[in-house]
């Protein structure tokens, strides 16, 4: 079943991959806002392409391997998925590594309009610390 939310979560998905990060801004709402792991809601497109752009400098080689869709109505979309690639650049303020990196992510987005409201998106932040290397697994 698709539906206008899980059309969009899937383009926004695919964008990201191309490192297409004009069609990624033509998605978002004029209101659109972001909320990450630290639970700070942002508001604006230009920082959602910041937050891509983020992760997609620190791992060029990344991609999202989608495991779980959950469409919820047509306007709410719920993405399970696992965040791969090198950290080649600096990330979270960490110096590129050269380590490997995965971790597991939930993206939930809202639509309003035809384009992509909000977005929530939950990830375990220590397991990247600790992949790599400045926090100890104890």
């Amino acid at each position: 079943m698709t539906t206008v939310a899980r059309d969009l979560h899937d383009k926004m998905f695919e964008a990201i991959e191309r490192r297409d990060l004009d069609e990624l801004r033509a998605l978002y709402h004029a209101e659109y806002s972001y909320t990450g792991s630290d639970g700070e809601e942002q508001k604006g497109a230009e920082l959602g392409v910041a937050v891509s752009k983020m992760f997609l400098d620190a791992l060029p080689d990344a991609r999202l391997d989608v495991r779980t869709r959950y469409a919820c109505g047509d306007n709410v979309s719920i993405i399970e998925f696992v965040g791969r690639g090198t950290h080649r650049g600096e990330l979270m303020g960490v110096p590129a590594t050269g380590r490997s990196l995965a971790v597991w992510a939930c993206d939930i987005i809202e639509v309003r309009d035809g384009r992509i409201y909000r977005e929530r998106e939950y990830m375990d932040t220590l397991s990247i610390l600790q992949q790599l290397g400045v926090k100890s697994t104890d």
